[in-house]
């Protein structure tokens, strides 16, 4: 291997921790990242630009003195914007966009002495839970690599259980942080709206549904890069109340005793995975052990209309993006410059009404009030992260017939059609049918988090998911410290890749 295998043993603040105690140089990590990073992505396809050049000589710099001084990191390649670095979301109508100044969030990345080596792979303009983009092709799990790591994180959430590095950044606006956590057995939080910053181009990224945060092994390293990265920037859409204590601080402190309701069925009627049931109520009967009150009971949400509104906020989101590319293209998009799903998804977003858009998004105003009213009966709400465990590369991806099918429904303009039959409705629930626990946060604003509680009999991670009141992400931390305490996971690794 490098010349420091004990690399996976720690977490980002422990080689921080090596760096400031000089046992090891910012040089000599990122050169055993880099090692790391070539011999296990090729299997994994997380990395898709590799910025080693880059990396070598910012080590050789005097790096900030932050948390994670030398440690090595990698970038979502979406909102992550990375100075005179292609930024392709995932799309060939991107491969020739280069950002001409970092986003406010990648700077406090680099203040804070992460030291970026690439940027990692994601689907379309994150539009899936899954990461089978065709510019970059598939990437895979690394608790197997017939099944998907998730998405849209799943690049870097590869390359985290991967071994790769410790943490990376990862944004979520439909689930894109706790989903492919999930997927990987790692841990990730939501963080709530407006916690981190999304300037200086993006406002209200999603109709607020996206926020941006980092996917790591350790929940003491989520709490880091939180204290590192939260408060608003200039011009912020959103500014909510800053945190009483560094998150680090908080999560070394015992919680307190918390009510918490659990519940496994679907909010939008479809099939949960015994697994993923198993997962929730081992976790009820770990939370009780533990001495907090749980119980079943589930919030009054129409989760139908949810994801009605949804496909109608986000295809609308899709349309603006195809627009926009005109600006990148110097002319208008045509079909074959995105993915035949992605143009279906943006003709859409062109036939829903003005009017049909604000109902949709009258249903997150009255599902956060929801939210609100039952937070003042319970503190935390308990629910399987996604309805089935990592299903297989290619599962979900559109067949060849239903290819054909959107390709002529592309070329002859057919989106009021397609709305007026009802099949729209019906996508929105087959869309939704693996993961339909995690958008409720994105609608309300809410902090959540994926804990890696449970692994599958054939060893396929099955994260479990608390959603917290809002602004509250201190409560989510400390409990999943907590849990990471009375059954850890950091050492549990792919088999595949844990000698790597």
């Amino acid at each position: 291997m490098g010349g420091f295998e004990e690399y996976a043993e720690y977490d980002g603040l422990g080689l921080a921790q090596l760096v400031k105690k000089k046992e090891l140089s910012a040089a000599e990590i990122c050169e055993e990242a880099i090692v790391r990073i070539e011999r296990v992505n090729p299997a994994l396809n997380a990395v898709i630009t590799p910025l080693f050049d880059q990396a070598r000589k910012a080590v050789q710099k005097t790096l900030p003195d932050g948390p994670f001084c030398g440690v090595p990191f990698l970038l979502k390649d979406l909102l992550s914007d990375l100075a005179g670095v292609p930024q392709t979301m995932g799309s060939k109508a991107c491969r020739n966009y280069i950002p001409a100044r970092d986003s406010e969030l990648v700077k406090r990345y680099k203040q804070a002495g992460l030291v970026i080596l690439g940027k990692t792979n994601l689907p379309e303009f994150g539009l899936l839970g899954i990461t089978e983009p065709e510019l970059h092709g598939p990437t895979r799990n690394p608790w197997n690599t017939d099944h998907t790591p998730g998405g849209s994180s799943g690049g870097s959430a590869a390359a985290v259980a991967g071994g790769m590095v410790p943490l990376a950044s990862a944004s979520d606006g439909a689930g894109s942080i706790r989903i492919p956590a999930s997927c990987c057995g790692l841990f990730g939080l939501k963080v709530t709206r407006g916690r981190t910053p999304n300037g200086p181009l993006h406002g209200r990224t999603w109709q607020g549904a996206v926020v941006e945060h980092v996917i790591s092994r350790s929940v003491r390293d989520s709490a880091a890069a939180l204290d590192a990265t939260q408060g608003p920037d200039a011009g912020a859409p959103y500014v909510i109340p800053p945190p009483q204590q560094a998150y680090l601080k908080t999560i070394e402190q015992r919680p307190k005793r918390v009510k918490i309701a659990f519940n496994t069925q679907s909010p939008i009627g479809t099939k949960v995975h015994p697994e993923c049931s198993r997962a929730v109520e081992q976790a009820a009967g770990l939370l009780e052990e533990l001495g907090h009150h749980v119980e079943e009971a589930r919030p009054e949400v129409d989760g139908q209309a949810l994801a009605k509104g949804l496909v109608i906020l986000y295809s609308g989101e899709i349309a603006a993006v195809i627009d926009d590319l005109t600006l990148l293209l110097g002319r208008k998009a045509r079909p074959s410059d995105v993915e035949t799903l992605t143009w279906t998804v943006a003709l859409l977003g062109r036939s829903f009404s003005a009017g049909q858009f604000v109902r949709a998004k009258r249903e997150w105003e009255l599902a956060a009030r929801i939210m609100g009213r039952f937070h003042e009966d319970y503190d935390l709400y308990l629910t399987p992260t996604t309805a089935y465990p990592p299903v297989k590369i290619g599962e979900l991806a559109p067949k060849p017939i239903e290819v054909a099918l959107l390709k002529t429904i592309n070329t002859l303009g057919l989106g009021r059609l397609l709305i007026a039959s009802g099949v729209t409705d019906k996508l929105a629930v087959e869309n939704l049918e693996k993961t339909p626990f995690t958008q409720l946060a994105n609608f309300t604003g809410q902090p959540a988090m994926s804990v890696p509680l449970h692994w599958t009999a054939d060893g396929l991670p099955c994260g479990v998911q608390f959603i917290g009141r809002y602004a509250e992400d201190a409560t989510l931390l400390q409990l999943a410290a907590q849990l990471e305490e009375a059954q850890p996971w950091f050492d549990k690794r792919p088999p595949t890749f844990a000698e790597e």
